[in-house]
């Protein structure tokens, strides 16, 4: 979920909370005076509430379609809840406001009022409990994240190390390879001198077998 989505709800859960005991509180009023500043508190209120509206639903539309389903769902709650508190805004500024909401208080009592207030703000209390609660996963998802990016980057190094030691094999096996050409070379250098040389003795040899044959030959004739 959208850590910029859960700061939005956040905001609006404890906003509509606030606007929805201004709405009670102002009903009880009879100072005009006094009605006017928390009414105007309240249209402030409201006015703050369609700009988070807004950027939940722009925030919701920019995500992956899975994730948008979900909240689009839970958004079109809290805009029945924002135009609920329109609503109640529009009747306490009605002429005779005052008036029905003396009538309203008389036919409904005052204890449903209490109780309604009370399980809109446990509700709301509930919903901000539970963003909290998702706040704190997501942070232990963000924990986990960087521990696991710092392992990455450990391998990484560890790789980056093993290859630097396997290039520097290589380059010795290289030339050890190179030493042992030229050793190849200068060894079969040496056994063509070798044979070379043993023709040369040979043939001396030879030479000196023939003339030796030529002399006894030349002696015994004579």
């Amino acid at each position: 979920m959208s850590e910029v989505f859960e700061g939005y709800e956040r905001q609006y859960c404890e906003l509509s909370a606030n606007l929805s005991r201004k709405c009670s509180s102002a009903s009880l009023v009879s100072d005009q005076e006094q009605k006017q500043q928390k009414l105007s508190e309240i249209k402030a209120g409201l006015d703050d509430a369609d700009v988070l509206i807004r950027k939940m639903d722009l925030e919701a539309r920019s995500l992956q379609p899975n994730v948008k389903a979900m909240l689009l769902a839970k958004l079109r709650e809290y805009k029945s809840d924002l135009t609920n508190l329109k609503k109640e805004f529009k009747r306490l500024t009605s002429p005779n406001a005052d008036e029905a909401a003396r009538e309203e208080l008389l036919e409904t009592g005052m204890t449903d009022t209490h109780l309604a207030s009370a399980d809109q703000r446990e509700r709301l209390t509930m919903s901000v409990e539970r963003l909290n609660q998702s706040s704190d996963r997501i942070r232990e998802s963000h924990r986990t994240l960087l521990e696991t990016e710092e392992l990455g980057v450990s391998i990484l190094q560890d790789l980056h190390s093993q290859r630097e030691t396997l290039l520097n094999s290589h380059k010795r096996l290289h030339g050890i390879d190179d030493a042992i050409d030229k050793s190849k070379k200068v060894l079969t250098t040496m056994s063509r001198r070798i044979t070379r040389n043993k023709w040369i003795v040979a043939s001396l040899i030879g030479a000196l077998v023939l003339a030796i044959v030529i002399i006894l030959s030349y002696k015994l004739s004579r």
